[in-house]
């Protein structure tokens, strides 16, 4: 079964990321870098705070820096524990898909850190903001999360599951934190 489902996972992984051309290359590996989120980290921000406050926005950035430091420490923790090597170190898969990225990066990839951060950000922000947010700004955020998750099964660094299981750890954090924070203005901004 487990057999199974890892072959699988090889031949989806395969098959999306050969849809991937050198036209939208540049595109894709803007979408994975951090540094180039950096504009969707600021209109989050502004977000939180005209819509909470400076006291409650200040809740919210520790309760964010404590959940990508959880999802992000998950993630390393689940990669070597699993072992699970990533695409562009399987001798298997050398010849059949395309490698974006100048660099493969860290030799296991279950599960991709990218998509559970990027996930846990979008849904802890929506959640946060959900009577204050129209559903258009819920779809943008959700879509950027996904592009992110998604750039990395395009770059060649991470198979489909290795994303999925990412995207719902990075969902049920983002909503465990977002209520942590929550319970936090009622009792202490109150």
């Amino acid at each position: 079964m487990l057999e199974s489902l890892v072959q699988w996972d090889k031949e989806v992984f395969i098959y999306l990321n050969n849809l991937g051309t050198p036209l939208w290359d540049g595109f894709w590996l803007v979408v994975t870098n951090k540094y180039y989120a950096i504009p969707v980290y600021l209109l989050f921000l502004i977000l939180l705070f005209k819509k909470l406050g400076a006291k409650r926005t200040l809740t919210c950035l520790v309760a964010i820096a404590l959940l990508i430091t959880a999802t992000d420490q998950l993630a390393n923790f689940f990669k070597y524990g699993v072992a699970r090597l990533r695409p562009c170190h399987d001798l298997e898969l050398e010849e059949m898909f395309r490698l974006v990225k100048a660099s493969c990066g860290g030799k296991f990839s279950y599960f991709s850190a990218h998509a559970a951060n990027a996930t846990a950000l979008s849904c802890f922000v929506i959640t946060v903001l959900i009577q204050k947010l129209s559903a258009g700004w819920r779809i943008l955020i959700l879509v950027w999360a996904m592009l992110v998750a998604y750039s990395r099964i395009y770059l060649g660094v991470h198979f489909p599951l290795d994303v999925v299981t990412g995207i719902f750890i990075g969902a049920f954090f983002g909503w465990l934190f977002a209520k942590l924070s929550i319970f936090a203005f009622e009792k202490i901004w109150v």
